[in-house]
């Protein structure tokens, strides 16, 4: 599976590219500059010499090749990338990941994009892709830090059972990262928002925290092969 990771040049979007990538996954790095996002890769290449990572870099259109298209940029920015490349998202996964905060003072805010959240204001702008919201909570730094286990759930909201199985599969192949089914797209509102209360909590405690969940039994989920990796039709 190729994994086209839009706005990727950033710190999330890079470091998804490169845990993607560290499990067997082939990633395009895409950015408004392919310039940018080939010294993106290279940068993701000096710093992991050892490790046989399939990222290549293009620009957003390039990347919108990909099988799974994740959106990484600005949360501003989201819906223009995602209509730049409607027409290469028809029928396509499309992993939204940004959450629109602002900052006041010392003090993280969440904002409400027009459709309730990022993740539905892509889907509004690109109907006939297939929105899933994800990976909002996984702190960058940690995330890109391939020598380390990075220990987190994942929410995932949809509108398309297929999305939310795939985002599923694609989590489950990270060793330490659960996914979890959390509802609609509608849900993706307050997940978004939430993401304001762990960055304050980074900031008062001087950490990076992650979410995690008790209570849900492992026999909720199913083996980690046992998904289909393969896009909706």
């Amino acid at each position: 599976m190729r994994i086209g990771i839009l706005g990727g040049t950033g710190p999330a979007g890079s470091a998804l590219a490169a845990r993607l990538a560290s499990v067997g996954f082939e990633v395009i790095v895409g950015s408004r500059s392919k310039y940018r996002a080939m010294e993106a890769v290279d940068q993701l290449h000096a710093e992991w010499p050892t490790r046989e990572l399939t990222i290549t870099a293009a620009d957003n259109v390039g990347a919108a090749a990909g099988d799974v298209i994740v959106i990484a940029t600005p949360w501003d920015g989201a819906t223009q990338t995602a209509t730049s490349v409607a027409s290469q998202l028809r029928g396509k996964v499309v992993i939204s990941m940004a959450n629109a905060l602002t900052r006041i003072g010392k003090e993280f805010q969440p904002l409400v994009p027009p459709r309730g959240s990022v993740a539905a204001s892509v889907q509004a702008a690109v109907p006939d892709c297939h929105v899933a919201a994800a990976f909002h909570h996984v702190p960058a730094k940690e995330l890109g830090d391939l020598d380390n286990p990075i220990e987190s759930d994942v929410l995932i909201c949809s509108d398309f059972p297929q999305a939310t199985a795939l985002t599923s599969d694609i989590v489950s192949k990270v060793p330490n990262m659960r996914p979890l089914d959390a509802g609609g797209l509608s849900l993706a509102t307050p997940i978004e928002s939430f993401t304001a209360v762990l960055l304050q909590l980074n900031v008062h405690y001087k950490t990076r925290v992650a979410v995690k969940f008790n209570g849900i039994p492992e026999s909720a989920f199913p083996p980690a092969d046992a998904g289909d990796a393969s896009a909706p039709s």
